[in-house]
C-alpha cells in the first residue's frame, strides 16, 4: 500500500476544512472496510486519509415518533441491534445482516456503503424503499439529497470535493406499515448480489388494501433503482397475486442488467421479478404483524 497522511478530527467543521483544502486528493474514513481494499490494490490512492468515527454528528442512531436519523459513520451491527429499527425499519436491519460477516459489519457503516456507489451494494434499495434522505454537509453549508438520487454511476455520487455524508434521515413510521430486504447470491454469504430488492409498504386497516409503497433495487442497472411506476401502481390496489405480478413487470421495464460472472442479463432480469414479488409479500406481511419465513441472505 502507498504512503499516505491519516488525519483524526474532532470536529464536523474541522473534516470539512480538511477535505476542502485537499480538493479531491482525500478520503474519508468511516469503517473502511471497502476503502482500505482499494487502497490495498491500488484502485484508489488518496494523499490524506481523514477518519471520520470520532465525529459525534456521523455517530447519531436516533429512532422515535419524529422518524429515524442514522450517522454516516453507524457500523452495521449497532443498527440490526437497535429494536425499534428492527421492528420499524427492518428492510434496513435486513440489509446490515447480509454486508460481509459479523467481523465486517463490526465496521461496516451504511453510510460508506452509500458512498462506495457500488450498483449491487445491499442497503441502498433499503434506503430507496424506506425514503432515506442523504443529509450532506460542506464548503457551502449542508444540503439533502434523495437516497435514489444518490449514486450517479458506477462507484460515483453525488459528493462534491469538500462535502461529506453526515447522515441519513427517515421518515417516521406509519400505522400498518412493513419492509423487507433480499438478494439473490450465489453462494450462501458473503457474497455479491446478482438481484437485490427492498420494498416498503403501508396497508390500509383492513390489511387488504396498500395505501402506499415504494420499491428499490440493485445489481440490475449502473446505479441503485427507485422503481418508481411499479411503486406508484400499487396505490389503491388490493394485496393479491395479479396486483404483485404487475408491480414486479413494471419494475423489470426498467432494468438495463449487464451479463457477468454471477449471471446473464436475461437471468437478472426473470429473478427480479420473482424477487419483488417476494420482498413485495413479506413486506405486506410484516406491515400484517406476521412473521416471515426468512434467513438473511437468503
Amino acid at each position: 500500500m502507498h504512503a499516505f497522511d491519516y488525519q483524526a478530527p474532532r470536529k464536523l467543521a474541522d473534516a470539512i476544512t480538511q477535505l476542502s483544502q485537499l480538493n479531491g486528493s482525500a478520503r474519508p474514513l468511516a469503517g473502511g472496510t471497502d476503502l482500505i481494499d482499494q487502497m490495498r490494490v491500488g484502485r484508489l490512492a488518496p494523499q490524506t486519509v481523514i477518519d471520520v468515527k470520532k465525529l459525534p454528528e456521523l455517530n447519531v442512531l436516533q429512532a422515535d415518533d419524529t422518524g429515524l436519523r442514522l450517522g454516516a459513520a453507524v457500523p452495521c451491527y449497532r443498527i440490526y441491534g437497535n429494536e425499534q429499527i428492527v421492528k420499524h425499519y427492518s428492510a434496513l436491519a435486513d440489509s446490515c445482516h447480509i454486508i460481509g460477516g459479523v467481523q465486517i459489519q463490526s465496521r461496516a457503516s451504511v453510510g460508506g456503503n452509500l458512498c462506495n456507489s457500488g450498483p449491487a451494494a445491499d442497503s441502498t434499495p433499503s434506503l430507496i424503499a424506506l425514503g432515506g434522505v442523504c443529509v450532506i454537509a460542506g464548503p457551502q453549508g449542508t444540503r439533502e439529497v434523495a437516497a435514489e438520487a444518490f449514486c450517479v454511476g458506477p462507484g460515483k455520487n453525488v459528493l462534491q470535493p469538500g462535502e461529506l455524508l453526515v447522515e441519513i434521515r427517515f421518515p417516521a413510521a406509519r400505522p400498518y406499515s412493513g419492509s423487507h430486504y433480499r438478494r439473490f447470491i450465489p453462494r450462501n454469504e458473503m457474497d455479491i448480489a446478482v438481484v437485490g430488492v427492498g420494498a416498503a409498504v403501508e396497508l390500509d386497516p383492513s390489511g387488504k388494501t396498500i395505501v402506499s409503497a415504494r420499491i428499490g433495487l440493485g445489481a440490475v442497472a449502473p446505479t441503485p433503482l427507485y422503481a418508481e411506476a411499479a411503486s406508484q401502481m400499487l396505490a389503491g390496489q388490493e394485496v393479491n397475486e395479479t396486483t404483485l405480478q404487475q408491480a414486479a413487470d413494471a419494475a423489470k421495464a426498467i432494468i438495463s442488467p449487464i451479463t457477468d460472472m454471477r449471471g446473464t442479463r436475461e437471468y437478472r432480469i426473470h429473478v427480479t421479478g420473482v424477487l419483488v414479488q417476494r420482498v413485495l409479500q413479506a413486506a405486506v406481511q410484516r406491515a400484517r404483524g406476521e412473521t416471515i419465513d426468512y434467513r438473511p441472505g437468503r
